[in-house]
This record gives C-alpha cells, structure tokens and sequence, in this order.
C-alpha cells in the first residue's frame, strides 16, 4: 500500500489511529499493541501476500535466536555466544541473498563458468533489506549486551510498524522499544496530531508533485532515449538526481509525520544532503540511518580507523561496496559503491594538505561528483549509464534547453530544475520544521493548499523508488 493512495490516506490511517488509540484505553495495552501489529501485517501484506510469511518468519526467527545468542542463564561461553550470533547473521544474509541476489549470482556464475543456470521468477519482498538490516544489529547488540527491552509486542512493533517498514529510516531497537513501552504515548497528543499532519503533507507534496514530475523526463531520458544532447543529458542526470532526493526524503518526511501520530519519534535521515561540502559531509546528511548501521554494523568491525591510514581506507572502500551493493544486485550498484568509497579515500588524503577550499567550489565538486555517480545508481545497464555521460560531456551534440524531445522536456524541464535547486538552497529541511514546529493559521493554510493540491494529483502511476532495495 502506497502513502500516497485513496486507500491509505482515507480508508487504513484512519482505522489504523482510531482503532490503536481507542484500545490504548483498555488498561492493558496487549490490545493497542496487537492492533497495530496486526495493522502493519495487512498493510505489509495488501503489496503481496505471499511474502507475508517472509517477514513473519524473520520477525519470530531474530526474536527467538536472540534468547539463543544471549545464551542459557547469560553463562554460555563467549565463543559459543559468537558463533551462534554468527548463524544468526548468515541466516539473515542468505533470507535476503535469496530473494536479492540469487539470480544476480547465477548470471555471473554463467557469465564467468559458461554455464546455463536457470533463473527463478523472485518477486523482492518489500523492505526486506531494512527490516533484515534492523534485525541484524539488534542480534549483534544482544550478543554485546545492550539490548534492555525484550518485550515481544513491543519488538514486533519494532519490525513491523508501518510508517518506517517498507523503505526506513532504518530505526534502532533501543530508540524504538521504549518508545513502545511508555504509557504515555498511548494518549492523544493534538501537538503530535498537528505536527505529524504538516509533515506527512510536506512530504507527500515532495513526492507527488515534485518527485513524480522529475520521474517523466529522468525515465525517459535514461529507460527510452536511444542517444541524448548535452542539454538532454543534463536535464536527465538533474531529474533523477532531484527525483531521487524528493522521492526518498518524501518516503522519510511521511513516515516521521504518520509516526507522530501515535507518539512515536523516528529518527532523521535528511539533512539537507545537497548542500554538502564534500562527500563525508554528503553522508552524514543523506539516509543517515543507512550511513549509522554502516558505520557501526560494518566500518568498526572491520577495524574502522584502527591499523592506521592504509587499513582506514581498505575499511572505507569496503564499507561502500557493501553498501553499493545493499542497494541492489547489479555491478552498476557496485560501481556506485566504489565511486563514493574512491572519494571518501580522496577526502581522507586530501585532509592531510590541510588546504581548505572555497565553499562555493566545494559545493560544486561535491555536487556534480554525487550526481554523476546517481547515474551509475539508476541506468538499468551499462550502456544506458554511457549514454547519459556521453551526452553531459557534449559528445552526442549540444542541443537547445527549449528543444529537448528526446526526453519530451524543453525549456520547463530547466525552470523545474532551477526550482529543485531553489528549494535544496532556500527551504528549511522537515528536520526544522520538527523541532521548531508551532501551530499557526499560516501553517494551516499552507497544510490545505499542499495537501488539496497533491490529493487531487495523486492519480499519476508512480512508486517509492526505495521499495526495490
């Protein structure tokens, strides 16, 4: 089920809230808590049911493993307790490898071996990369100790809650659990109420209107244009690049809003990550979530920065192909690991020269570094990222900004790009909004103009593009 449905907005938010906080005043909370499980189980399930089992076998295998990992009587021996956390993970891995990367492997098995493996009709099960990932650090941090909360309910609602199930932020049990386990957001909160709803409509706006307007020219330009000017190639590489960011942060903004809701804070995973100044920067502001289980689940136990310098960048590189290739089972995803892993290195070495570099050039290397690398993130193949960077770099032609019909855009594409870059540069972040949030006639004028606005658009076919990862 989709944010930006009829169906969500009108028919499941509504009996989803009303039925969780009408149980909430039953003494015992066993019945909200069911209710919304359940609730996040149909809509999980209402995408496909048949991978509902999926997710409820992960959910009942994490928790129960966990007691295993913690060992009997918190005696086991330290060995023991980490090969049991190590079948854990690679239980996790392979659920995942399976649906994401089974046939990605038999293709390079038969590339390489001349072999002629059959490949299967998988179907990905929505989210199952972050509610495997948030799985993972919670058996890793019971294996060191830090888990506290080991409630069932409550650890359910942790996997399956349905604001930040199928696309994050990839949450932490110890953020999530407790925030389960208070009474006091069992109650009504008109503050939260308000909040969530200007926030939710903010980021449905920056789906609907903004990311799905972006989609027409980027889809075009990188799936149907057989070769692409200068101009046109541009206009494709800023519109998915824009796509990219109002898609994802859109997903985010809604699902902070719909988590308020019922009193629940998730955390950021947006911080503006266009304005960064350079690719280290770039990271700690885009899907920090993500870019926090990398660094805690995979930099540190690979060694992080110690060993010294060499080891330290071996550890980075690393870190980023992993993560290339979370996102998706191709090289081209892989390539994009490395590109961001190469800078990171070159930030690293860079620091030593201890030469700062003018803000507006940084900005500008930044920038075009990661949208050039979004290329390799979103061609489909090889040849459709060759295309589009033989076109920015003027060797299929020049073109006119007001003639682009290999994309179906002309001079409005650049007026919407040129708004894109009015928005990252002028507009304060939903993060902002959050925490400086105070109820005023303005904002509710503002809330029914977007939200009118982008209802009455939501008829336009379009997804999440993190649902495929």
């Amino acid at each position: 089920m989709l944010f930006n449905s009829y169906e969500f907005i009108f028919l499941f938010l509504p009996a989803a809230f009303a039925g969780y906080f009408l149980l909430s005043l039953i003494p015992r909370n066993i019945f909200s808590k069911s209710w919304l499980i359940l609730a996040s189980l149909f809509f999980y399930a209402w995408w496909n049911p048949a991978y509902l089992p999926v997710i409820i076998f992960s959910l009942f295998f994490n928790y129960s493993f966990s007691f295993i990992i913690l060992g009997k009587d918190h005696i086991s021996s330290r060995g023991k307790r980490l090969l049991w956390l190590i079948t854990g993970i690679a239980v996790n891995v392979l659920l995942l490898s399976y649906f994401k990367y089974y046939n990605f492997i038999l293709w390079n098995l038969n590339e390489v071996f001349d072999t002629s493996f059959q490949y299967q009709n998988l179907a990905l099960p929505i989210g199952i990369s972050f509610y495997t990932f948030q799985q993972i650090a919670f058996l890793v941090d019971t294996y060191k100790g830090k888990v506290k909360e080991r409630n069932f309910l409550n650890y359910a609602m942790f996997v399956t809650f349905f604001p930040q199930l199928i696309a994050g932020p990839i949450v932490h049990h110890s953020e999530m659990m407790p925030q389960f386990a208070n009474r006091a957001n069992r109650i009504l909160k008109s503050e939260n109420i308000s909040k969530g709803l200007y926030i939710f409509f903010i980021g449905l706006f920056k789906k609907v209107i903004l990311a799905d307007t972006f989609a027409t020219w980027a889809s075009t330009g990188f799936d149907l244009a057989e070769s692409l000017n200068m101009a046109e190639a541009w206009a494709t590489s800023l519109s998915y690049t824009f796509q990219l960011y109002f898609d994802f942060s859109g997903y985010t903004d809604m699902a902070i809003g719909l988590a308020l809701l019922f009193n629940i804070h998730l955390p950021f995973n947006f911080n503006s990550p266009y304005l960064a100044l350079d690719i280290q920067d770039f990271w700690r502001r885009w899907h920090m979530t993500l870019s926090r289980f990398l660094r805690d689940y995979v930099y540190i136990p690979l060694g992080g920065n110690r060993g010294g310098e060499v080891m330290l960048m071996r550890n980075l590189m690393l870190t980023f192909l992993i993560g290339g290739l979370w996102h998706g089972a191709g090289w081209t995803f892989v390539f994009w690991g490395f590109l961001h892993g190469s800078a990171a290195v070159i930030h690293r070495l860079w620091g030593f020269t201890k030469i700062r570099m003018n803000p507006v050039i940084a900005w500008f290397i930044t920038f075009n570094f990661v949208n050039i690398a979004w290329i390799f993130f979103r061609a489909l193949s090889w040849a459709d990222a060759l295309k589009v960077l033989k076109g920015m770099f003027g060797l299929s032609g020049t073109g006119k900004i007001i003639e682009m019909p290999a994309i179906q855009g002309g001079f409005e594409t650049f007026i919407w790009i040129g708004a894109g870059f009015l928005i990252i540069f002028l507009i304060r972040n939903t993060n902002y909004v959050k925490e400086n949030f105070k109820p005023t006639w303005g904002r509710l004028l503002l809330l029914l103009a977007i939200s009118v606005y982008a209802i009455l658009n939501m008829h336009r076919i379009s997804e999440f593009i993190y649902f495929g990862f």
